[in-house]
């Protein structure tokens, strides 16, 4: 091992399979002052009893080729280093037994074609084939994906630690660590057992751990484990050679053959969370009792799958630690709050399959300053402070155990850890019957008139006519939708605009009382943000961003603040509430409350007035396509003024009615239509560009202005009415895949099901140009409009008369 060194560039610790990982690929990057630090022994937390399944298909293309980078490295070290990784490729095979678990897979046969990963829907009996040792009695389908595999963990550690060593890393295991040293939001060094380390960038890959080790930074590092079994039977006649992996979901099962014998794993519905702190420092290539009341269900689901355990002797209840986070994925990336601290952690049971990608990407991020795709799904920065206490994640971590294998429905919802953050508005909705969403640890209604929980389809839903009720109050009278939980910032300060016009791609020296919409970008041209900044005054700029996005763009405002700008950025998203009074009728019940000022602003102007006694300052534009304004108010006041508003004759409308109406107008949404790879130009955002100035990601963007055959954003209308998309589909055109679906609803003001698409580089497809939507195997026809299908010129939404 050596003698630990005083300094290090880059001090990743963790070794387990993603500290391993990320250390040889920075090793391979040419940062050869890397040193790793384990506190037991490599792979001694939960790397060595992972099952090791190798599955590529994910639900974003990005992460989808994280894994297949995975697979191309596992199936390439062994020739590299010598060390052998036990990569078996037998496939692996999903069965269906319930019409909608066969939806399902099946629409993830389709998404598996447009990112072109090998996988194809055969028959029961096919099926059958594939795994006779399978009572086959209820299945109605299944999916074959013949790249995918396993591996031996630990050997699969042993090949990349031999990798890095061979490029100059270094490894000290039995160093555990005791703090963080940082300074003014930035890491300095990390102490250990062995002394103190200066270095540029601490990784924390400490697995279930990570949370404890976070907090050395004060950072949150939201990850809980929970308690995951498999089992091991000794040799069963018939078991030879290797099988594909047998994945019944349905029943939250995943089956192979093991040493002769086979390995039952599960997910149950259910999981047993634990805390770290009753696992202890010292637990190293331990397991936990086996629990066989616990996993007493699961086995009666295995023995109907598979008839011969019946007859097979168990060898072990395996019982392990994995670490989970709150939405499922794991956490890729750099913290907000502190600079060179870096996360690879939470990996919720696929860390094997996800790590040699996800050590390349975080690598890469940590060399170049930027992942090598967009991976906004697993920014660390993506959670409240509310979803870091011991309370949530012990509530949480259980049910995304449970969800693993859980179809995924359209709007399904959390049902733990709900109502830690509450608008102001929340008993009056709750009174209003709403049916309510989390969003960045908001509830927020989805639709109102609830008489019962939905029920989940993968068809018209039960909310299908009360959301066209809410859409027709917006579209003929006047509908109020809360935006209390968009983030909003403050930035003042003498260099306040010049700033703001260095980050954001519009002019922001406009004159006070002007509302902008703009970008932020990075480098290399990629969307950031989006944003509407008003100007409140000469030195005084107001930010609306994103719900999900504070944490992320507050962090990005920050960093790009040069030392030397008078500039102040404070978070008031809590002091402030915002409602949209949106509908034809909005002017007369501005008028009817007193606000009769509002009535006069022009689009994309602010002003203020009062209503019910108390001020407001309102911005004239919706994100409905309707005409109307935002309205700002204190916190405190947004009671008063909402009930105000609905005495004159709003009505509540949620987001369910707010996604429809945006999508008919694309407008279009981070995180489904927008990403840091996506440039406005292709966005057709080129109305929030001022090119005659400055701003970060400029030359970029003008590169990617003259390139030509640019993939771009288009609506499709779809010809039937039954048809139900939900977005990341297929799109066809001349039999070929185009694009893909990124968001889409039923549009009730064209009274047509829509999607927004993403067309792929260079395809030449027309306005009016007839394509079609797979969902789920079946085409589904409808054109395409370029632009906003809804109202295309915008006149409802900029005209000021009473009636737009």
């Amino acid at each position: 091992m050596g003698q630990l060194p005083t300094q290090a560039s880059i001090v990743v610790i963790g070794g387990g399979i993603m500290g391993c990982s990320t250390l040889y690929h920075l090793a391979k990057a040419g940062i050869t002052d890397a040193i790793l630090l384990e506190r037991n022994q490599l792979t001694s937390g939960t790397t060595w009893h992972s099952a090791a399944q190798v599955r590529a298909l994910r639900s974003t293309r990005n992460l989808t080729d994280l894994i297949r980078y995975s697979v191309e490295l596992y199936s390439s070290l062994e020739a590299e280093t010598g060390q052998q990784i036990g990569w078996i490729n037998k496939g692996s095979l999903s069965i269906a037994t319930t019409e909608d678990r066969l939806t399902h897979i099946l629409r993830q046969v389709e998404l598996a074609k447009h990112f072109g990963v090998s996988a194809e829907s055969i028959s029961a009996g096919e099926a059958r084939e594939r795994w006779p040792h399978m009572n086959g009695a209820d299945v109605i389908g299944a999916v074959w994906s013949s790249d995918d595999g396993r591996v031996s963990p630990s050997d699969l550690c042993a090949a990349l630690v031999k990798g890095a060593k061979s490029r100059g890393a270094r490894i000290y295991e039995h160093t555990g660590v005791t703090g963080i040293v940082t300074s003014k939001g930035a890491i300095r060094a990390v102490e250990t057992t062995q002394g103190q380390i200066r270095c540029d960038a601490l990784v924390l890959c400490t697995g279930l751990w990570s949370r404890e080790v976070g907090r050395f930074a004060d950072v949150n590092v939201p990850v809980w484990p929970c308690e995951h079994f498999y089992l091991l039977t000794k040799p069963i006649t018939g078991i030879s050679g290797q099988l594909p992996t047998l994945s019944d979901h349905d029943s939250h099962l995943y089956i192979r053959d093991d040493s002769g014998g086979l390995l039952v794993g599960c997910f149950e519905p259910l999981g047993k969370p634990i805390d770290p702190n009753l696992i202890g420092h010292d637990f190293a290539f331990q397991l936990f009792d086996e629990d066989w009341d616990h996993f007493e269900p699961m086995m009666h689901n295995a023995l109907h799958r598979v008839p011969a355990l019946a007859e097979a002797e168990v060898k072990m209840l395996l019982n392990g630690p994995e670490s989970f986070t709150p939405d499922g994925s794991f956490l890729l990336g750099e913290t907000a709050k502190v600079s060179g601290l870096y996360l690879g952690c939470g990996m919720n049971s696929v860390g094997v399959a996800s790590s040699g990608g996800a050590g390349m990407a975080l690598a890469h991020l940590i060399h170049h300053g930027h992942f090598p795709m967009d991976l906004h799904e697993l920014n660390p920065q993506r959670f409240p402070a509310q979803f870091n206490s011991v309370d949530f994640l012990k509530a949480r971590v259980p049910e995304v155990l449970g969800r693993h294998y859980e179809i995924s429905y359209p709007a399904r919802q959390w049902s733990s850890g709900r109502a830690v953050r509450t608008t102001s508005l929340h008993d009056i909705f709750h009174q209003e019957k709403a049916q309510f969403g989390q969003f960045y640890g908001w509830e927020r209604p989805l639709y109102f008139g609830q008489v019962r929980q939905p029920r989940l389809t993968f068809g018209k839903p039960d909310w299908f006519e009360t959301v066209a009720t809410e859409v027709g109050s917006a579209h003929h009278h006047a509908a109020l939708f809360d935006q209390s939980t968009l983030g909003k910032f403050e930035v003042n300060g003498a260099d306040a605009c010049r700033f703001l016009n260095r980050v954001c791609t519009n002019q922001v020296d406009r004159r006070p009382g002007r509302v902008i919409y703009t970008t932020m970008l990075n480098e290399r041209g990629g969307i950031e943000s989006d944003l509407i900044i008003v100007r409140l005054g000469v030195e005084h700029f107001r930010l609306y961003v994103g719900t999900q996005s504070l944490e992320k763009d507050l962090a990005w405002l920050q960093r790009h603040c040069r030392i030397d700008e008078q500039v102040r950025i404070n978070d008031i998203t809590d002091q402030l509430a915002v409602i949209s009074l949106v509908g034809p009728e909005s002017t007369k019940i501005a008028n009817l409350a007193g606000a009769e000022s509002l009535t006069q602003l022009a689009y994309y102007e602010f002003g203020t007035a009062r209503i019910a006694n108390c001020p407001v300052e309102a911005a004239r534009l919706t994100y409905v396509g309707e005409f109307g304004w935002e309205l700002t108010c204190r916190s405190e006041d947004v009671v008063q003024i909402y009930a105000s508003l609905r005495a004159l004759g709003a009505k509540p409308a949620g987001m369910f009615a707010l996604t429809s109406m945006r999508i008919e107008k694309r407008f279009l949404a981070y995180g489904h239509e927008l990403d840091s790879q996506i440039s406005p130009i292709e966005a057709g955002l080129e109305l929030a560009i001022d090119w005659t100035k400055e701003f970060i990601g400029k030359p970029a963007l003008e590169k990617r202005r003259k390139s030509a055959g640019r993939s771009r954003i288009v609506s499709i209308i779809f010809d039937d009415s039954a048809d139900v998309p939900l977005g990341d589909e297929p799109v066809y055109f001349a039999g070929e895949i185009v694009g893909k679906t990124t968001s889409a609803a039923f549009g009730y003001r064209i009274n047509s099901p829509i999607a927004l698409a993403h067309i792929i580089d260079g395809i030449a497809i027309d306005d009016g140009t007839a394509v079609t939507v797979s969902i789920a195997g079946q085409h589904c026809s409808g054109r395409v409009v370029d632009g906003a299908a809804f109202d295309a010129s915008g006149t409802r939404m900029k005209s000021n008369r009473n009636n737009p």
